[in-house]
């Protein structure tokens, strides 16, 4: 039998933290999934081999008896069995499958059942995983053990979803079609405003249902804002152009400036504006998540419009302030 790494299965150091790991499986878990990847078999495999990973790594207790089996995995294949009584870990590898911790976000052996067939071959976890780390010790002559089933939760689900600038600011509903188990729903999600790139919106319960009674995981919907033509989003802030007359940028006056919610404003222009002068529009930015009287700030760039066409009497008095020394 063949040593699994499973820190280099994730892509990660063996000093790697907990968030480090289970950062590293939802990264390849999305990328490999079978739902990205129908029918790629090549996908299926890696699949499965990144989920028995941090089906070992992401249990505290499974990764110390993993560590320690690394370090002395010489020895076990010189003893030639794991689980006996005589063997050099003796009673010492009896780890229920489904226990606390991080595995409990892995697919379980009856998912991958449901997902891959039950016949694939050797089935959903390696020889190494079942004789090491799926129930009582010893496999047995075909080198697996009998596996605890019990409630399992459902794992928790994360997919991305695109707003509008507008709807960010506004709030919105969205409506989503969710699959449980093959079977189509629709669900009203309600996305506060103020929400920014890569928020994150919980929906409880609407994630992977769970197994034997147990609750489901919950759903998260993790927004990407659409860039904007017109306004540019930093944190709580927005920025825009403001165009302004040549003749008011000189003089000064007036210039009228849009919000992201669509209320006009006047702003005053000095005398003598120059171009990208910024000017700062208090609490008309954006909008903090439940916190409304805690928004940001609309800055204004002054975009000063040359004149492109000039009469011939304009053009005189042109001549006369270049003559002027202005």
């Amino acid at each position: 039998m063949d040593f699994k790494d499973y820190y280099k299965t994730l892509g990660v150091t063996k000093s790697a933290t907990d968030k480090e790991l289970k950062a590293a499986f939802r990264k390849l878990a999305r990328k490999l999934h079978p739902d990205v990847n129908p029918g790629d078999k090549a996908s299926e495999a890696k699949f499965k081999e990144v989920n028995e990973a941090y089906e070992v790594l992401g249990d505290s207790e499974k990764r110390k008896k993993y560590d320690e089996l690394g370090a002395n995995w010489r020895a076990y294949e010189q003893a030639g069995a794991a689980g006996g009584p005589g063997g050099p870990f003796g009673g010492g590898w009896n780890v229920n499958y489904g226990g606390g911790g991080g595995g409990a976000r892995t697919v379980s052996p009856e998912e991958f059942e449901q997902m891959f067939g039950g016949g694939g071959g050797g089935g959903s976890f390696s020889d190494f995983f079942q004789t090491f780390f799926s129930g009582g010790g010893a496999a047995g002559a075909s080198g697996r053990a009998s596996r605890t089933r019990g409630p399992r939760l459902g794992r928790d689900v994360e997919e991305e979803i695109e707003l509008s600038l507008e709807d960010a600011f506004h709030g919105t509903t969205q409506r989503l079609s969710i699959s449980h188990g093959g079977e189509p729903k629709q669900v009203d999600v309600r996305i506060p405003s103020g929400v920014g790139d890569g928020s994150r919106v919980r929906i409880a319960g609407e994630g992977e249902p769970g197994t034997g009674g147990a609750k489901g995981g919950d759903l998260y919907l993790r927004i990407r804002l659409a860039p904007h033509p017109i306004y540019e989003r930093k944190g709580k802030d927005l920025y825009v152009r403001a165009p302004i007359a040549l003749t008011t940028a000189v003089l000064g006056g007036e210039a009228d400036v849009v919000t992201i919610g669509g209320k006009s404003l006047r702003l005053k222009i000095p005398a003598g504006t120059q171009q990208g002068q910024v000017f700062r529009l208090k609490g008309h930015g954006m909008p903090t998540v439940n916190k409304p009287d805690d928004g940001g700030d609309l800055y204004a760039k002054a975009d000063v419009a040359l004149p492109k066409d000039l009469t011939a009497t304009q053009k005189e008095h042109f001549q006369a302030l270049a003559k002027s020394g202005l």
